[in-house]
């Protein structure tokens, strides 16, 4: 059974309104809703997208730059860059601030949902895991993302934080250009992945943030996780080049499962990479 939504429409503030966020975007605004998008230079947001131009990392004046009696706060952060110390600032240090800044301008009770990563579990020996499963991340990224979550569960208007696997999606092609290439895959025994296609993941944040009464934590993924190999020969096979070559290697990677998602009434565009992958193949066939 489909979820309850929450009565239209509502003010709500995209926090890192990059191109995910932008999609949402548009997608809330033609709902009827009212959107603001939060970025440095916001100056190239689309028209139905209000610009709120402000910085994360520098919480003395953020308050004051918020929009007033905001309804629902969306985060959707990239670090500036792939260590340690951008995880931290953009993450853990930019969404503290952001927490503090929706309370002093009013809007503490504005639900807020926090995208996050299944990175958070860990490499997990190719095993099955959920949302009861304790995140044991191994790389400073995960850390810092299980942080970052931990501070959304701070805030006092509710929360729900969404764990995204790899994102694949129209421009998002590197897996099509290393089989192409000529690549190995880990095999004997395998190595694990999980995906999810761009468009759920702005059909899934824009259905976890109007739910009555949603889960604090989702498991954003596709139904079916499976081995590096058996995806790579499924995409070698359809563009027509030799499948990648073989190699030993440890076992790894997780297997997420979206069962909550799926309970909770959300239906998916694209349910596995059979069904997304094609429209990438045939973009990609007309620029050759």
């Amino acid at each position: 059974m489909m979820a309850a939504r929450q009565p239209e429409p509502r003010r709500i503030l995209i926090a890192g309104c990059g191109r995910i966020g932008t999609r949402l975007g548009l997608q809330l605004a033609s709902a009827g809703h009212t959107v603001f998008g939060l970025r440095r230079r916001p100056d190239a947001l689309p028209a139905a997208i209000t610009p709120c131009a402000a910085d994360l990392g520098h919480g003395a004046d953020l308050a004051d730059r918020l929009p007033a009696a905001l309804d629902r706060v969306y985060v959707i952060l990239t670090p500036p860059q792939y260590d340690d110390d951008g995880y931290r600032e953009t993450y853990v240090e930019g969404l503290k601030n952001l927490v503090d800044a929706l309370q002093a301008s009013g809007s503490g009770d504005a639900r807020l949902v926090f995208v996050s990563s299944t990175g958070v579990y860990g490499e997990n020996a190719g095993a099955w895991v959920d949302e009861t499963t304790l995140p044991q991340p191994t790389r400073f990224s995960g850390v810092r993302l299980l942080e970052a979550e931990a501070v959304a569960a701070s805030h006092p208007g509710g929360h729900v934080i969404v764990r995204f696997a790899g994102i694949y999606g129209p421009g998002r092609d590197a897996l099509l250009r290393r089989i192409e290439a000529g690549t190995t895959c880990p095999d004997n025994p395998p190595r694990y992945t999980n995906r999810i296609h761009e468009d759920d993941c702005v059909g899934v944040l824009d259905y976890v943030g109007g739910m009555d009464r949603p889960s604090t934590l989702y498991i954003g993924v596709d139904d079916r996780p499976c081995s590096q190999c058996e995806i790579m020969d499924w995409l070698a096979a359809e563009m027509g080049v030799a499948p990648p070559e073989r190699i030993t290697g440890d076992a790894g990677g997780r297997r997420c499962s979206n069962e909550r998602l799926r309970a909770s009434g959300y239906r998916l565009r694209y349910p596995d990479y059979r069904s997304g992958y094609p429209s990438l193949l045939a973009e990609r066939r007309s620029r050759v």
